[in-house]
């Protein structure tokens, strides 16, 4: 029986019409999905760049399970299970400080903005054309599509866009003012745009010369997508943060953002009731062995 019209009637009715779509998605597994009437498919997107382990990775599934049998929640104000673990990982294939978990790219970039600001004392920042980094009003103000910015201006964060891969330009625009700049190492709603690697190492001067914080968004490349376990890495260049999501967790909701020694909060100064919750942490703790496993084929294959 097919259940797309029951889902698409209470949807219609019920929900709020952000989305255009005309499909319900009910099962998946590894790099297929089925739709309400059985048909199969295979999913190009992975989730939208979310499931780099395939779907209902075995792995994953049984640390969800083992997790939700012993605690689903317990908030920030207590020690989390499994969340040092994965906090210890990250750092350690960054080459960074200290890790803080969020609940989405979005919101781990905003982390990234309180950081920059409460670190520096700066406000401003700088970004570039056709850059994504998130919807909520923070990452939004980073974001350059006019059809998502403009209902929503003025948006409240000064951010100056510059054209993605133009030094010259983010020369004159970064100045002892500028908190960070952030920067995609691929842009991927643009359409999978990759810079020169001098590109990058240019970014790393500007900002050096500043005192401005070099912010990566690595949501979309981070977690093996090109080889490495971020992008930046294809590079030479150490950034003072990192911003990542997506591939985390295999599809539980997680972000994270990494940063440099020297760059933390402080007690209360940054905090969610929900981000780097025990079932989270299983699963990123289990979507972090599989991909330590398959990744030094990952950039073998994509040279193909």
């Amino acid at each position: 029986m097919d259940i797309t019209n029951q889902m698409k009637t209470l949807d219609e009715r019920y929900y709020m019409p952000a989305f255009a779509r005309d499909m319900a998605i009910v099962k998946g597994q590894g790099s297929k999905v089925w739709d309400g009437a059985g048909r199969e498919y295979i999913d190009c997107v992975a989730g939208i760049a979310v499931c780099s382990t395939g779907h209902c990775h075995p792995a994953v599934v049984k640390a969800l399970c083992d997790q939700a049998h012993q605690l689903i929640h317990c908030s920030n104000l207590y020690y989390v299970p499994h969340q040092g673990e994965v906090a210890k990982k990250l750092v350690e294939v960054s080459g960074l400080h200290k890790a803080f978990f969020a609940n989405s790219g979005a919101e781990a970039n905003d982390g990234a903005l309180k950081l920059a600001r409460v670190r520096t004392g700066k406000k401003k920042f700088v970004a570039f054309t056709h850059g994504f980094h998130g919807r909520t009003i923070g990452s939004l103000a980073l974001t350059h599509k006019p059809a998502i910015r403009d209902p929503f201006e003025p948006l409240g964060i000064p951010v100056t866009f510059v054209d993605y891969g133009d030094l010259d330009g983010l020369k004159k625009v970064v100045d002892k003012d500028t908190a960070g700049v952030f920067v995609e190492p691929i842009q991927g709603e643009a359409g999978v745009i990759i810079p020169p690697d001098s590109f990058f190492e240019g970014i790393r001067e500007v900002c050096d010369r500043n005192g401005a914080l070099m912010i990566v968004d690595e949501v979309q490349t981070g977690l093996g997508r090109t080889g490495k376990w971020f992008g930046i890495q294809h590079t030479k260049v150490t950034p003072d943060i990192i911003t990542l999501a997506k591939g985390i967790a295999s599809g539980f909701p997680m972000g994270a953002l990494i940063a440099r020694e020297g760059l933390e909060f402080t007690k209360s100064e940054h905090g969610s009731t929900f981000a780097g919750g025990p079932l989270a942490c299983a699963a990123a703790t289990a979507t972090i062995a599989v991909i330590e496993q398959i990744l030094p084929d990952v950039e073998r294959k994509g040279r193909r």
